[in-house]
């Protein structure tokens, strides 16, 4: 028997003063049930012989947390909850008890891991000692005493919040309506898309009344039904029945948030599902009358009363204090995630408009300048998706380049009103928090139900060493917030064959509206991922289907069950798509300056010692061993270090045998594979062997993906594990180990050593993450924009449609030039830049623009340091390259090897240059 000791709850919040744990016994449920959108077939339908048999996976969660989701979740929950307030019952409650235990226990298959909670409402009678009787014979049957009769919504409160259950049953201890009454509701409940509440109704047309109650008792019924629908949940018709099938994590949401005591809870309860925008179907159910029922015929009244009273108590800010009181640690872990992110870009927030991040490269003014045309062509109604500003007079198609269109465009107002490098820092500091938090998220809906679990692996997903690489440069890799929604999305489709008990979707009515709505949802959230980055949303759809098809093998029932609404909620996706991405798109691969593919070789790939060690800016990170293995500092796209990868190994070893572990180690290895590249180098010989992307190399998209950041996909893998395991270290423990703690036979010596153990296993975790925990990202001073800019000095020399060309013409490796363009407005065109572009007949992209004689000499200048000689044939290439690119003034401004540069203009010009604001000047002739 276990008994829960719940403290009296907080009657002005709804919420306990201390939420104590339930205590899972153990029971004989098939092993592994408690998480059957993820187990497999060995841990949730019991027909593998290998199956462990009495496992259990029941977790913790917070009574007052929410997640606002009615998503089957693949980590912790038991499936079935059921919540028996009882007050003075001690003769009907036995049977009541034994008969909601027989039916769940004929059917396991279907209920899998399911809980009982009987609340003794301060009972003067025997009925407390009754509910502990069955709990001792029934480990599955829990015990809540409170300490006086507080009235039937206090009760439910406490049940429901102690109920661990994916779903929860609230059901009188009359048994009124039949405990197998459950199996409509729980169809219709899983019809509905299993995200709100189906309610026992006596007054549908289908309803079966066994035995009635006096003429007069049901006349007030229906009176007090018809004045409750009127004040607060108008189109219910039966709001009283004592059977109810709801969401779990919704109604403990809508239960935290509750304030009755008495019979107006259900009024309530269901008053905030509805506002919520959740669904509430009522079901037709048999229903007979019980003597000795503690429903009186005024009590319709009070509850008109109770809401009267909660109407005019509550106002905005007690709402505000409730759902902030209810979301207190998700709104910690969100304030946690967003220190953790200006901890790293302390040193560019430092000084917005002198600090570069050291390790950017060119990336920062790139970005910038990025973030600064959207604003100018938003700003002049221009088309955004094309500009010549740079590379001039050809322009730069920004469709086909990393513009971030879904960000730069929205922030627009803040890059015009206070700098592009404000937005960058923002969309580097906020975009890192908000992806953690978006994975957080999507851990707490579908994986575990723990949410300092969930934190820690979504932790994991985002500040992984990959992407702490990429936030030196490469947002469009960092700010990855949709992804999560859209995974969350795709598995909204795949709902009835998740949830707990499925039930056939009808061919047409709601189901079909709900697959057509979650496309429309999955294809807009795909649409806006386009223009936040295209290769990260190849990269996730690679991960997913390595996922998806791996989780398929394992369950094959849940896959068979969910390819058909995938399928329609896809193509209902594409129909939204397309449309929207048709002209983009168009623009994109056929426009001006488009391109067909990126080549970057055959050494684009990971090495597989990469993945054993520490990155340059992790904690134990050497700059120099992790510079030697990777193609640059924002590409050390693996790194996870040997304590993380040999955790990963244990953890799959450990938790083998549920199907989401599997398919999770399938997509880590599956994406470590292929990001090694097309010719995998054994490490310490000279052996090269095939890599499973030579089959991808080639093939239109992944031809232009740098191999090796499919690493980036073990990220969030690694994540989920780490949740996983966590979960279960905190929480989880072997059913005969509950047993034997209920029977007594666990001593306290026993006990503590398991506490130590699990302690001990969450200080390996610790051991594995630190290790590779990210330090601050290093910042160094940018050069100062020259006056001849900031000043407008270059006014006179530039006509309308000529551009100002610096020396050397900016590149990927130097582009300072775009800092004087952001930084002053972009009041003038430069030709090259750093950029993607075409180059030759076939238009290959490359990175900047096509080299000519004259920007390659000056290229050479620069970085040699010896000046060139210049004869006519120098001069005559010089005025044709100028005259391509429309020059009206050349400019030098200060840098290395500047002195050799001004030597080889002199010559090139035969005439000195002009000293203005701060820079060497040429003045061009008019052009013919």
């Amino acid at each position: 028997m276990t008994e829960k000791n719940i403290p009296d709850a907080d009657t002005d919040s709804g919420t306990p003063k201390g939420a104590a744990t339930p205590t899972d016994t153990g029971a004989d449920a098939p092993a592994g049930a408690a998480a059957p959108a993820d187990a497999d077939t060995d841990t949730d339908t019991g027909t593998d012989a290998e199956a462990p048999a009495d496992t259990d996976t029941d977790t913790d969660t917070d009574a007052d947390a929410d997640t606002g989701t009615s998503a089957p979740s693949i980590g912790g929950l038991v499936d079935l909850t059921v919540v028996v307030p009882a007050y003075n019952e001690e003769r009907r409650l036995r049977p009541t008890l034994d008969a909601i235990r027989d039916h769940l226990r004929a059917d396991p298959d279907r209920w899998g891991e399911w809980e009982l909670i009987v609340v003794d409402d301060g009972s003067t009678d025997r009925t407390a000692e009754v509910a502990v009787e069955a709990a001792a014979d029934e480990p599955r049957i829990h015990v809540i005493r409170s300490d006086g009769n507080h009235g039937k919504g206090h009760a439910l409160r406490q049940g429901v919040l102690a109920s661990y259950g994916r779903r929860v049953l609230v059901t009188d201890a009359d048994l009124a309506t039949p405990i197998d009454e459950l199996d409509r509701l729980d169809q219709q409940l899983t019809a509905d898309g299993g995200g709100g509440a189906a309610i026992g109704s006596r007054a549908h047309p289908d309803a079966r009344i066994e035995v009635r109650q006096l003429a007069v008792r049901e006349w007030l019924g229906r009176l007090g039904n018809r004045l409750i629908q009127l004040v607060a949940v108008d189109g219910i018709s039966d709001t009283q029945c004592g059977f109810k099938l709801f969401d779990g994590e919704r109604a403990r949401d809508a239960f935290a948030d509750s304030r009755l005591d008495g019979w107006g809870i259900d009024v309530e309860i269901l008053r905030f599902f509805r506002r919520s925008g959740w669904p509430v179907t009522e079901v037709p159910v048999r229903w007979s009358h019980q003597p000795g029922s503690k429903v009186r015929p005024l009590d319709y009244g009070r509850v008109l009363l109770e809401l009267a009273r909660l109407r005019g108590a509550r106002g905005p800010a007690d709402r505000v204090r409730d759902w902030a009181r209810r979301h207190r640690t998700d709104l910690a872990v969100a304030g946690l995630y967003v220190l953790a992110s200006f901890f790293l870009y302390k040193g560019l927030w430092a000084d917005l408009d002198r600090a570069y991040l050291a390790d950017a490269g060119s990336d920062q003014n790139q970005w910038e300048w990025f973030f600064a045309v959207t604003a100018d062509n938003v700003t002049h109604l221009r088309n955004p998706l094309f500009t010549t500003v740079q590379n001039f007079p050809d322009g730069v198609n920004l469709m086909a380049n990393t513009v971030m269109l879904g960000l730069s465009v929205p922030l627009a107002p803040v890059t015009l009103a206070l700098g592009p490098a404000v937005t960058w820092a923002l969309v580097l500091t906020l975009g890192l928090a908000a992806t953690a938090g978006a994975w957080y998220w999507l851990f707490v809906r579908r994986l575990t139900a723990h949410r300092w679990a969930a934190a820690l692996g979504a932790a994991l997903a985002a500040f992984a060493p990959p992407m702490i690489s990429h936030a030196n440069a490469h947002p469009n890799f960092l700010v990855l917030f949709m992804i999560p929604v859209i995974i969350d999305r795709a598995l909204k489709l795949c709902e009835p064959a998740l949830a707990p008990s499925p039930a056939p979707a009808p061919a047409a009515g709601p189901g079909r509206r709900r697959t057509v709505r979650d496309g429309v949802l999955l294809g807009l959230f795909a649409t806006y991922q386009i223009f936040l980055g295209e290769e990260a949303l190849l990269l996730a759809v690679m991960g997913v289907l390595l996922f998806a098809l791996s989780y398929a093998v394992l369950r094959r029932d849940v896959a068979r069950a969910a390819l058909g609404p995938l399928l329609r909620g896809t193509g209902v996706a594409l129909l939204v798509c397309l449309p929207l991405l048709a002209f983009p798109l168009y623009w994109q691969f056929l426009g001006p300056q488009s391109y067909h593919s990126v080549l970057h070789g055959d050494n684009a790939g990971n090495s597989p010692l990469a993945f054993l060690e520490f990155s340059g800016r992790a904690l134990f990170g050497d700059e120099a061993t992790a510079d030697a293995l990777a193609m640059n500092r924002t590409e050390q796209n693996a790194f996870y270090g040997w304590p993380l990868i040999s955790l990963t190994l244990g953890i799959v070893v450990w938790l083998w045998r549920l199907a989401v572990v599997r398919a999770l180690a399938v997509t880590a290895v599956g994406a470590a594979l292929l990001s090694l590249g097309p010719r995998i180098p054994v490490p310490y010989t000279d052996i090269v062997v095939p890599g499973p992307w030579w089959l991808l190399r080639d093939q239109p998209l992944f031809e232009s993906v740098i191999e090796s950041r499919v690493a980036m996909v073990c990220a969030p893998a690694l994540g989920a594990l780490v949740a996983l395991a966590v979960t279960h270290l905190a929480d989880a423990r072997d059913a005969r180990e509950a047993r034997a703690m209920a029977a007594g036979a666990l001593d306290e010596h026993a006990a503590r050593q398991l506490r130590v153990q699990r302690a001990v296993g969450l200080a390996v975790v610790a051991a594995a993450l630190i290790p590779i925990v990210p330090t601050p990202l290093p910042v160094r001073e940018r050069p100062d924009v020259p006056r001849f800019f900031t000043e407008k000095m270059y006014r006179p020399y530039v006509a309308e449609g000529e551009s100002v060309v610096p020396v050397p013409l900016p590149d990927p490796g130097n582009a300072e030039a775009l800092h004087w363009l952001s930084a002053t407005g972009l009041g003038f065109s430069v030709p090259g830049g750093y950029f993607n572009g075409p180059w030759g007949e076939n238009r290959m992209g490359i990175y900047g623009a096509p080299a000519r004689y004259t920007s390659n000499m000056l290229r050479e200048v620069r970085y040699s340091g010896r000046a060139a000689v210049i004869d006519d044939k120098w001069r005559a290439q010089a005025r044709f390259d100028l005259d391509f690119w429309k020059g009206g003034v050349v400019v030098l401004a200060p840098q290395p090897n500047d002195a050799a540069l001004y030597e080889t203009l002199e010559q090139l010009f035969e005439r000195p240059g002009k000293r203005i604001g701060g820079v060497w000047i040429w003045d061009l002739p008019p052009r013919s």
